[in-house]
């Protein structure tokens, strides 16, 4: 079975260098981020989702990790947590402070 069989991650996201971020809170974070992978992994491999997918991706402007929930056929994003509307708010938030 190949890796796209359980998730899929989007290959436009440039991955994070571990020899470049070695502070603790970015350990943290791929730590979490594993955790995410090793998550979407399970629920697509269960098919519990009948004819949508989870996909994992990192937003290009906060890396904070992205969740899809992607139509397999359409390829249509039927939701994404978190939504656009709060990443942009948490990217706002963090310039005005």
């Amino acid at each position: 079975m190949s890796w796209d069989q359980y998730m899929r991650i989007d290959s436009s996201i440039p991955a994070i260098d571990p020899i470049v971020n070695l502070s603790k809170d970015s350990i943290q974070i791929q730590s979490e981020n594993r955790q995410i992978i090793q998550a979407v992994r399970a629920v697509n491999a269960s098919e519990s989702l009948g004819q949508n997918e989870l996909t994992f991706s990192l937003d290009p402007r906060s890396r904070r990790p992205i969740v899809k929930i992607v139509n397999r056929e359409t390829k249509e994003v039927v939701d994404q947590i978190p939504s656009e509307v709060i990443l942009r708010l948490a990217e706002d938030l963090k310039k005005a402070g």
